[in-house]
């Protein structure tokens, strides 16, 4: 049986997120770590995330859950989700102050920016910002974790930044709002997404499954 940790900072969609892992992995046990040792326990990890990214890392540091989770994401599975993905990158153009950046965990060489103002779709019709809804998913590379999820599936935004890593190995889906931006990646023992699976149907929650099962 298998210990899987949701990171709860304070700033996630917590209890949605725990309610799809059981729901495809029941035999699974789910905590809701508020503390570091169900961090430093659990098998597997799930990073959640929303709001803004400086409120996002400052929690974070503040709940005494900074290190435990640093120290789990050398090893042990983890799926990162909104937030909890660009949380992950070097630093986000997203701070209480214009000249500033925020910085974030630096798992992933690369940064978080900001959809540009008029984004137009083909037709010329404007786009709003925040991108919220459904959109199509294309996986750049295979992934344990796209296994039984079709190509082109759509899942569920919303946000107003997007990560944009800077080694293109590091790029396994990207999603076209506007242009195409990247919407999952991975590396070694992470995965993570820009959508949420827990609010994106049956391939979304495929997604969770397959990770309650990965042993990379």
């Amino acid at each position: 049986m298998s210990n899987i940790a949701i990171v709860d900072y304070g700033m996630g969609n917590i209890r949605s997120v725990a309610q799809a892992v059981k729901q495809v992995a029941p035999e699974c046990e789910v905590v809701i770590a508020h503390q570091p040792e169900q961090i430093q326990q659990a098998d597997r990890i799930i990073l959640p995330g929303q709001g803004a990214m400086p409120d996002c890392m400052q929690n974070l540091k503040n709940s005494g859950l900074y290190e435990a989770l640093l120290d789990a994401m050398r090893n042990k599975p983890l799926l990162g989700v909104c937030v909890g993905e660009q949380m992950l990158f070097e630093q986000s153009d997203e701070s209480h102050t214009a000249s500033q950046t925020t910085p974030c965990l630096g798992v992933f060489p690369g940064k978080v920016i900001r959809f540009k103002p008029n984004l137009l779709q083909a037709d010329g019709t404007h786009l709003k910002v925040p991108h919220m809804g459904w959109n199509e998913v294309f996986q750049q590379q295979m992934h344990p974790l796209w296994e039984g999820v079709p190509n082109h599936a759509r899942f569920y935004f919303v946000h107003s930044y997007y990560v944009v890593p800077d080694n293109k190995n590091h790029e396994f889906g990207t999603t076209n709002y506007g242009g195409l931006f990247t919407s999952a990646i991975a590396k070694e023992n992470i995965f993570a997404t820009q959508f949420h699976p827990e609010k994106s149907a049956k391939d979304g929650l495929r997604i969770y499954q397959n990770f309650t099962r990965w042993n990379p």
